[in-house]
């Protein structure tokens, strides 16, 4: 695969692109620093991370006219599929890098910070792809192709929640329908949440099918597929572009049925809620990252200094960093512990509830004081803690969260 790597020009405040080949025959990788040289002649853990954290300051530079606007950003887009990012979590035997669950969430929480509502859009299909490689529910044909389409640039979601099922997480039959034709199926239907609207290209889409739950691949253009553009006066990630998905009639062939899922859903993501931890974990750092530099900056008159001196402040900030840095820990203590065994995975899921029930607590928390910290500005976009503030609300709202995520963490302490 190749990486894009972003870096500073001499003489301009722009980023631009830098390709190096991430692997030639021997594995290695240069990677450009700002004089065109090359920092390292072998791909390090670090090259996803450096990736992100050059992606992120490009995001960063168009969140706030995207929040406006409540559109995803088409240029975040647009360096995502041109920069290897979407490849991560994909096997290197098709092209991409095969990233760990603990490497993928580093390399994540450095991205959300520029875009949280831009890294929702990759943190899909991260984890659909990580989720995938364990799992192998879909026939090997399409996994391969599907699996070198996402390398190429390919954007992915599953469409599956729907109005009246609400998470399919509960179980629960799809109101989404699957006819067969004789040559392939017709498949109706609504979809809600979903994440990346009319930049996906590739739909899977949860149906019934015979009374069991099944995947289609949708593809982009496909007739009959219509968007309602639901989603831009949300309060959270309002720039996701998390839109209603309708399928009228839609035609697809025999060979987009990408799996039926008999007696599997049950089976526990563990991908999902670890990789959207790092994307609320993310927004609340940018928040606490915010305010520090408020903090500096903020020079009262009656006070003549920055307010950063204050004990008060300092003892505020501190508490701040004290809950990011145990979420943190134990994001990632968690995320070190998965082997990817099947065998384990229920046994494991606790521990996922655990830490994402704590990340987005502390990121609501962290978020909410630091609007109090910094005071009226807060409430203006002249900084972006009311963005983070709203963002990391939605967190609250995926699973597990709530009564049942604290249920399957007693539960586990039980032993029942």
């Amino acid at each position: 695969m190749n990486w894009i790597v972003f870096t500073l020009s001499s003489g301009s405040a722009g980023l631009d692109y830098r390709t190096e080949q991430a692997f030639n025959q021997t594995g290695s990788t240069g990677i450009a620093d700002r004089n065109s040289g090359i920092i390292n002649d072998m791909i390090t853990p670090d090259a996803p991370i450096q990736l992100a954290q050059h992606l992120a300051s490009r995001f960063a530079e168009r969140a706030p006219e995207a929040n406006r606007l409540g559109q995803l950003s088409a240029e975040d887009i647009s360096d995502l599929q041109h920069s290897g990012y979407l490849g991560l979590t994909v096997e290197q035997q098709y092209g991409g890098s095969g990233l760990s669950l603990y490497d993928t969430i580093a390399a994540h929480l450095e991205l959300a910070q520029g875009s949280p509502s831009t890294a929702l859009v990759a943190a899909m299909q991260l984890q659909i792809f990580g989720h995938e490689r364990e799992m192998r529910t879909w026939h090997p044909e399409q996994y391969a192709h599907l699996s070198r389409a996402a390398v190429g640039g390919a954007l992915f979601n599953a469409a599956a929640s729907e109005p009246a099922l609400g998470s399919p997480s509960r179980g629960q039959l799809y109101q989404t329908t699957a006819t067969p034709t004789g040559d392939g199926f017709r498949i109706n239907g609504h979809k809600n949440w979903v994440t990346g609207g009319e930049f996906l290209t590739h739909l899977l889409v949860r149906a019934d099918l015979n009374g069991e739950a099944a995947t289609f691949l949708v593809e982009k253009g496909t007739l009959g597929v219509r968007w309602e553009y639901t989603w831009h006066n949300a309060l959270s990630l309002r720039a996701s572009d998390s839109h209603d998905v309708y399928f009228e009639n839609v035609l697809v062939p025999a060979e987009n049925l990408i799996a039926v899922h008999t007696g599997e859903s049950r089976v526990p993501n563990i991908w999902f809620p670890m990789v959207l931890c790092a994307v609320y974990l993310g927004a609340a750092t940018a928040a606490r990252n915010t305010l520090i530099r408020y903090a500096h900056e903020r020079v009262p008159t009656a006070l003549g200094r920055p307010i950063a001196t204050l004990p008060k402040i300092q003892r505020q900030i501190g508490e701040i960093d004290l809950a990011l840095q145990a979420a943190r820990a134990l994001l990632f203590e968690v995320a070190a512990e998965w082997t990817g065994d099947n065998d384990k995975r229920a046994a494991y899921f606790p521990r996922v509830a655990a830490a994402k029930t704590l990340v987005t607590e502390t990121a609501n928390s962290v978020t909410d004081k630091a609007l109090r910290v910094a005071g009226g500005i807060s409430l203006t976009d002249a900084l972006p803690l009311e963005q983070y503030f709203r963002d990391v609300r939605a967190g609250l709202m995926q699973p597990p969260s709530g009564d049942a995520a604290l249920e399957i963490i007693g539960r586990a302490a039980l032993d029942l």
